[in-house]
C-alpha cells in the first residue's frame, strides 16, 4: 500500500493540473467572447446608426398608425395602434435628443413631410399627395421598412381589407425593428441606447404576438 500512495497522489495531481489547464483555457475563451463594455456617457458608430435609423423606422410606424384614423376598426386593433403611438413617439424624441447631444444630424422622416403637408389644410396639392410622396428621399432598405408602394396600397385599401393588411405590414415592420435593436445590443456602447434596444425587443415582440392572434 505504501508504494501505491505516491502513484495515487501523482495521478490526482496530474488530473488536477489537467482541470486547471482546462479552466484556464475556458476562461480565456470566455474573456475573448465577453460583451462590449457599456458607458453612460460615451457612444460609438453603432449607437449613432441605431438612433438615426430607428427614428426613421419609428416614424413610418407612426405614419401607419395615422392611417388607422377614421377607419372602422375592431377595438383590439385600435387599442394596439394607440399603444404603438404612445410608445414610439417618446422614443423618437429620446433618440433625437441623443443625436443632438452627440453633434450628429437628426434625420428627416416621412412623418415630417406628412405633417408639414397637412398643416395648411387648404392646399389642394398637399391634400392630394400620397404616402409615397412623403417618403421621397427616405431610406426604405432598413429591415421591415415598407416601400412607398406598400404605404400607398395601405392608404388606399378598402375598409374590408385594411385591418388585415395593416396587421401583416406592422408585424413585418416590428420584426425589422427587432433585428435593428439586436444589432445595437451586440455592437452598441451607449448604455441608454442598448437599454432602449432591449425595451424595443420586448415590447414589439409582445405586440407581434398580439397581432398574430388578431389575424387568427
Amino acid at each position: 500500500m505504501r508504494t501505491q500512495r505516491p502513484l495515487f497522489r501523482a495521478t490526482w495531481a496530474a488530473a488536477g493540473l489537467a482541470v486547471l489547464l482546462t479552466l484556464s483555457a475556458c476562461g480565456g475563451s470566455e474573456e475573448a467572447a465577453a460583451p462590449q463594455k457599456l458607458s453612460e456617457t460615451e457612444n460609438n458608430k453603432a449607437d449613432v446608426a441605431f438612433a438615426t435609423d430607428m427614428i426613421q423606422h419609428h416614424a413610418q410606424a407612426l405614419s401607419m398608425v395615422d392611417l388607422t384614423m377614421d377607419r372602422d376598426l375592431e377595438p383590439e386593433v385600435q387599442e394596439l395602434a394607440d399603444s404603438i403611438r404612445a410608445a414610439q413617439s417618446p422614443e423618437i424624441e429620446t433618440m433625437s435628443g441623443w443625436l443632438q447631444e452627440w453633434g450628429e444630424e437628426v434625420p428627416s422622416t416621412m412623418r415630417d413631410h406628412v405633417n408639414g403637408g397637412h398643416e395648411g389644410h387648404g392646399d389642394d396639392e398637399d391634400e392630394d399627395s400620397s404616402m409615397s410622396d412623403s417618403m421621397e428621399g427616405m431610406e426604405d432598405d432598413m429591415p421591415g421598412m415598407m416601400s412607398g408602394e406598400d404605404m400607398d396600397a395601405l392608404e388606399n385599401a378598402s375598409d374590408a381589407e385594411f385591418s388585415d393588411m395593416w396587421l401583416k405590414m406592422m408585424i413585418e415592420h416590428h420584426e425589422g425593428a427587432i433585428k435593428m435593436a439586436e444589432t445595437e445590443q451586440d455592437e452598441g456602447e451607449f448604455k441608454p441606447a442598448v437599454d432602449l434596444a432591449g425595451t424595443i425587443i420586448e415590447s414589439q415582440s409582445t405586440e407581434i404576438d398580439t397581432m398574430e392572434k388578431l389575424l387568427g
